[in-house]
C-alpha cells in the first residue's frame, strides 16, 4: 500500500497527533470540527481519518469512536512535522548550576544529571553507565499521566527499573547510538504492558566509558520539549566530564 500522505492528511495527522498529547484521549471527528479550522467537511475528516488507518498510521481503540496515533504516525511527526522547543537561557543555566560540582566525578555527575532532567521535563529520567551503574528519578511524575494509572503498566515499567541489567540492556541494548538522539515505543519493545510508553534517550561518552540518559513516559510525550532538553543533557554531560 502506498504510505504517501497528501497535504491534507499530513495537516490533519499533525492535528490529530497534538490533540492526543494534549487531551490523553482518542481523538474523533466531531472534536476535530468543533475546535480546528480545517476547511472540510465532517464527511471528509471521517474519510481521510479511515484513509490514515488504513495506512498504518492510526488505530481505533476497540472502546472508542476516536483515534490515536501508531508508532509509525508518532515518527513521522517527530521526523517531519515536530517543531522543537528550545530551551530558554534559565533553564540551560538552571541545568548547569545543577550539575556544575559533580563535574570531577562520573557517578555522581550522571546521578545529578538525571535528578535534573526529571525535574525539567516533569517526566521519568533514567541513565546508565555501560559498565557500571544505573540511576531514575521522578516517579511520581509518571501519575500525572493517566496511562500510568494502569497498575499493569507501573507494575512493568517499575519491575524494570528495579534491575539495573534491564534498564542498561534498554539504553545500551535497544536504543542503539546510532544517532545524537533516539525515540522508542514500548509497543517496539514486545514486553508486557510497554505499549503505551514513550522513551527518549541519548548516548554519550563520559571520560572513558559510555553513557546514556533519557525521559521515561506515556506514548504521548511532549517530543517537541523532550527532545531538546535530552539532547541538551546528554551534551552537557560529556562537556564537562571531557574538561574536567
Amino acid at each position: 500500500m502506498d504510505d504517501a500522505l497528501s497535504a491534507r492528511q499530513t495537516q490533519l495527522l499533525k492535528v490529530i497527533i497534538d490533540e492526543h498529547i494534549a487531551t490523553a484521549e482518542p481523538v474523533g471527528s466531531v472534536a476535530l470540527e468543533n475546535k480546528y479550522s480545517l476547511g472540510v467537511s465532517p464527511a471528509t475528516i471521517r474519510n481521510e481519518m479511515a484513509l490514515l488507518t488504513s495506512k498504518g498510521f492510526l488505530k481505533q481503540p476497540h472502546t472508542s469512536a476516536g483515534r490515536v496515533p501508531t508508532p509509525k504516525a508518532m515518527k513521522f511527526y517527530i521526523n517531519q512535522l515536530m517543531e522543537e522547543k528550545s530551551l530558554s537561557v534559565t533553564d540551560e543555566v538552571h541545568a548547569k548550576e545543577e550539575v556544575w560540582d559533580s563535574r570531577d566525578n562520573a557517578d555522581k555527575l550522571m546521578r545529578d544529571a538525571t535528578h535534573a532532567l526529571a525535574e525539567q521535563t516533569h517526566y521519568l529520567a533514567v541513565s546508565a553507565l555501560d559498565n557500571g551503574d544505573a540511576w531514575s528519578f521522578g516517579h511520581s511524575n509518571l501519575f500525572e499521566s493517566p496511562e500510568f494509572f494502569d497498575y499493569q503498566v507501573c507494575q512493568s515499567l517499575f519491575g524494570m527499573l528495579e534491575g539495573e541489567r534491564s534498564l542498561r540492556e534498554l539504553l545500551f541494548g535497544h536504543f542503539t547510538g546510532a544517532s545524537p538522539i533516539e525515540v522508542l515505543f514500548g509497543e517496539e519493545l514486545g514486553w508486557d504492558f510497554f505499549e503505551p510508553i514513550g522513551m527518549v534517550a541519548s548516548r554519550f561518552q563520559i571520560g572513558d566509558k559510555k553513557g546514556a540518559i533519557g525521559v521515561v513516559g506515556p506514548f504521548r510525550l511532549n517530543y517537541p520539549r523532550v527532545i531538546p532538553t535530552v539532547r541538551y543533557f546528554g551534551n552537557l554531560i560529556q562537556e564537562l566530564s571531557a574538561h574536567a
